[in-house]
């Protein structure tokens, strides 16, 4: 072999062997599978909002869909009960991290897996539902957001008898299984000792289902309430229309815990902003595909809060606007 014929050879021979280092330097990148759990329908209007607006962020964080990204949504027809199920479903998918949707889907998640990671969008109360050890300190394999619904349960009493200083019976409609019995308790305990310290009498009225909604406002037409007073829920939120419904017919004016609530007709709301709460999901859970542990990523919680009032609402139900709600209020809706 000829020394010109040797040295090509010997270069052709080098560049095979280069080959797979060259494979190894530059493997295909890891295609992050995400499971999204929801006690609803995705083809519930709300669950495509929070949905998009995780896709959304993931493709701001740089993610494509298809390319380093798939998600794997699962839902139930909002039965609570079904979410074990689903849960466990996804567990099997073996995806890289659960997000889920408010706490009862969070609570799910938790009791399917306790290895792979999960992030939680508009918790309740974490801490006394038993998610995480602590805000600062989750613990364990699941963090998120939290809009301290139980803790702002004072505050909005407190402005219901500000729009209606008349005010003297208040039915208050809650979900039960939305939240663990702790944080239940400590929210019925707050109610009930703002409603006495505003020399208010309270009647309590549950619905564990929209099938129970007619009955639940034929009680507290019963009871001669004054006014209605909702209790945080993921049910009852996705179900907010027809509660304005049902106010506007036993003519209820009615203090909800979301501004989605006032801009299908709720007279008024005061609380986080639920959308941007889920949509942070996305963020934390970016932070964990790129190796963050759940343990140590914070609760986040909200740092403001929305005042929104119906003006409409409250001309059709004679009600007059006090000027200091009206001059404090994120959004008046005419």
């Amino acid at each position: 072999m000829s020394t010109m014929r040797r040295r090509e050879f010997l270069s052709v021979l080098a560049g095979t062997a280069a080959l797979p280092l060259i494979a190894r330097a530059q493997p295909t990148p890891k295609i992050a599978r995400v499971g999204l759990l929801v006690s609803g329908s995705f083809e519930n209007p709300d669950v495509r909002v929070a949905f998009d607006l995780i896709r959304r962020a993931f493709a701001e964080l740089g993610y494509v869909e298809g390319q380093n990204i798939v998600f794997e949504p699962r839902g139930t027809d909002g039965t609570i009960d079904l979410l074990p199920a689903v849960a466990s479903e996804l567990v099997s998918l073996k995806v890289d991290v659960i997000i889920a949707f408010a706490t009862p889907a969070g609570r799910a998640a938790q009791h399917a897996t306790s290895t792979i990671p999960i992030v939680v969008g508009s918790m309740g109360d974490p801490v006394q539902d038993g998610l995480v050890a602590s805000l600062s300190h989750p613990g364990g394999n699941l963090t998120g957001t939290a809009f301290l619904g139980p803790e702002l349960v004072p505050k909005r009493l407190a402005l219901l008898k500000e729009l209606m200083p008349a005010l003297s019976e208040v039915a208050v409609l809650w979900h039960p299984g939305a939240f663990s019995e702790q944080t239940t308790s400590g929210m019925m305990k707050q109610v009930t000792e703002t409603a006495g310290n505003l020399g208010l009498k309270l009647q309590l009225v549950e619905a564990r289902s929209p099938d129970e909604f007619e009955r639940a406002f034929a009680d507290m037409a019963k009871g001669h309430a004054d006014a209605l007073f909702e209790f945080p829920s993921t049910m009852l939120y996705q179900e907010r229309k027809r509660i304005v419904e049902l106010a506007a017919k036993y003519r209820l004016p009615a203090m909800y815990n979301a501004r989605e609530f006032v801009q299908v007709g709720g007279l008024i709301s005061y609380g986080a902003n639920i959308p941007e709460l889920n949509r942070r999901t996305a963020i934390y859970a970016d932070k964990i595909l790129k190796g963050a542990k759940p343990s140590d990523l914070p609760v986040e919680q909200p740092t403001k809060f929305d005042l929104a009032v119906n003006l409409k609402t409250a001309k059709t139900l004679g009600l007059s606007v006090p000027s200091a709600l009206l001059t404090t209020a994120d959004e008046l809706i005419e």
